[in-house]
């Protein structure tokens, strides 16, 4: 597999009148990697997306496709990725074929090899059986793979994925995710934003955490877990509306409170000391505690640290 960049995004800007949607973006895409930009609602996904793309022009900061500059050549930039964007856009009384046809013309590829990738494709998207039923027949799932088709007619090297399995089964998501792992296999390398945090958790190679437009951390799973004083977090349940855990007599110096809600506390150690000894220390709190647990952080943990909320807030 190649690892030469197929997207490289630095410093970032875009601002509407006060509000600063994306402050100083930056991160980078190899060929044959999946990178997850995550992110709650309007935290500045869909505006960075839209500025690669060149449906906006940012304010400052550049956008490169395999090494070239976006504003310098932008039709060539283009031609080298494909769009998938969160809201279905086909022609809902063409058929799939017809669908996938009219775009890989509109690519500008010839009629012979139009045709030849839509054959690949509809195999590939499992789409075959269905290919000449109009496309407003077709459940979400398979309108959403008819999708992502269209954006793959003409073989881009990049491809920007916006939320690509919302308000779908879980069985066509699974067909969805396992088409984009094969994507990445043959070098492709994919943008990929979503609030499914196992989605992000299983296929994504490297994640970037975005909110209020800045991106606050990236780096594989494993790396973002450490962030998190590596692999275990404390999950306290017992009466903590009126506690203030940072009054308790050493407390602060020994555990780094990720939420306290009113029957939950959710900690991390500040050193490396046993599991054992920290959950001796905590039953030992002045809240009495109905239960105690050790569990592994996960995305949504390391979420709630960077942003003080849950990614699906």
């Amino acid at each position: 597999m190649t690892h030469s960049k197929v997207l490289a995004v630095d410093r970032l800007f875009k601002a509407f009148g006060d509000i600063h949607a994306v402050s100083g973006v930056s991160f980078a895409i190899n060929a044959g990697e999946v990178y997850g930009l995550l992110g709650p609602n309007g935290a500045g996904k869909t505006t960075t997306i839209d500025m690669i793309c060149g449906l906006r022009k940012p304010d400052s900061g550049t956008v490169s496709i395999n090494g070239k500059d976006f504003s310098i050549d932008p039709k060539s930039a283009q031609q080298s990725m494909g769009v998938v964007p969160q809201e279905v856009a086909l022609y809902e009384e063409l058929s799939a074929e017809e669908n996938l046809l009219f775009w890989g013309k509109l690519a500008g590829l010839s009629s012979k090899l139009a045709k030849e990738r839509t054959e690949h494709l509809l195999h590939d998207l499992m789409l075959t059986d269905r290919r000449r039923d109009a496309v407003r027949t077709y459940s979400g799932g398979m309108k959403r793979r008819v999708n992502i088709g269209c954006a793959l007619l003409h073989n881009p090297q990049l491809l920007l994925l916006d939320e690509p399995t919302v308000g779908i089964d879980p069985q066509a998501r699974a067909n969805i995710l396992e088409f984009v792992r094969g994507l990445t296999a043959q070098g492709t390398g994919v943008l990929y934003t979503t609030h499914y945090l196992e989605e992000a958790e299983t296929l994504c190679d490297r994640i970037g955490i975005i909110d209020h437009g800045k991106l606050l951390a990236e780096g594989t799973l494993q790396e973002l877990q450490n962030r998190l004083s590596g692999d275990r977090l404390f999950v306290l349940e017992g009466d903590f509306a009126n506690a203030d855990p940072k009054q308790w007599t050493g407390f602060a110096d020994r555990f780094r409170i990720l939420s306290q809600r009113e029957h939950q506390l959710i900690l991390a150690s500040v050193d490396e000391r046993h599991p054992s000894d920290c959950l001796r220390e905590l039953l030992d709190i002045p809240v009495r505690v109905d239960n105690a647990m050790v569990k592994k952080p996960n995305l949504n943990d390391v979420f709630l640290q960077l942003t003080g909320r849950e990614l699906r807030e």
